[in-house]
């Protein structure tokens, strides 16, 4: 395999993107060639892995699309605000762009004005290390309020007091982000009790 797919691979936490080998200068038909010779490996469309690879599903499909950001139940575990791995990854993208039909059949997908979209942008790392775009704990408690019908109550109320307890946690922010995304009264009833 040539050097330098093998080394951007490798800083890459072992996958490599089509577009990237085509930035390297590489042709797509590279990539066939090394498929075949089982030097990479296809792990879906446009991304491959070295062998041997261990796959961590929320790098790969942080990986897909620049527009994804980790919400939700996925923003829960990666915050540590619960410790149940999502069956569905839970992403958010701006209402005015849209995913490829194949990263929507990876994940459920939450779609927020794009003016409200960069609020609370971080990265945190997956359990196997990698880093990927997520929103912070302040924000992901009121996602989860916003989406409360569609999330069961136990996930909901787990994440508040696991937020409560979090030596992290930042109420000022959670009421500034809860007066953005008008949860301020849930947000105010939920922790009366907790606090």
């Amino acid at each position: 395999m040539n050097e330098k797919i093998f080394e951007a691979a490798r800083k890459n936490g072992n996958l490599i993107s089509t577009s990237q080998v085509l930035a390297l200068g590489f042709s797509k038909a590279m990539l066939s060639k090394y498929v075949a010779a089982k030097s990479l490996v296809r792990v879906c469309h446009g991304i491959y892995a070295l062998p041997d690879t261990i796959i961590d599903s929320l790098y790969v499909l942080h990986q897909r699309s620049d527009s994804l950001v980790f919400s939700h139940e996925s923003a829960l575990f990666l915050n540590g605000l619960s410790d149940r791995t999502p069956f569905l990854a839970t992403v958010t993208i701006p209402s005015d762009m849209t995913l490829s039909p194949a990263i929507k059949k990876e994940c459920a997908c939450f779609y927020i004005q794009p003016d409200l979209y960069e609020v609370g942008f971080e990265e945190r790392r997956t359990t196997f290390g990698n880093p990927v775009r997520c929103y912070n704990m302040e924000r992901t408690i009121c996602d989860i309020l916003r989406s409360r019908n569609r999330l069961d109550e136990e996930t909901v109320i787990s994440a508040i007091k696991n937020y409560s307890k979090s030596p992290k946690k930042d109420l000022y922010r959670l009421y500034e982000y809860a007066r953005k995304f008008a949860v301020l009264p849930q947000i105010k009833q939920y922790l009366e009790v907790l606090l």
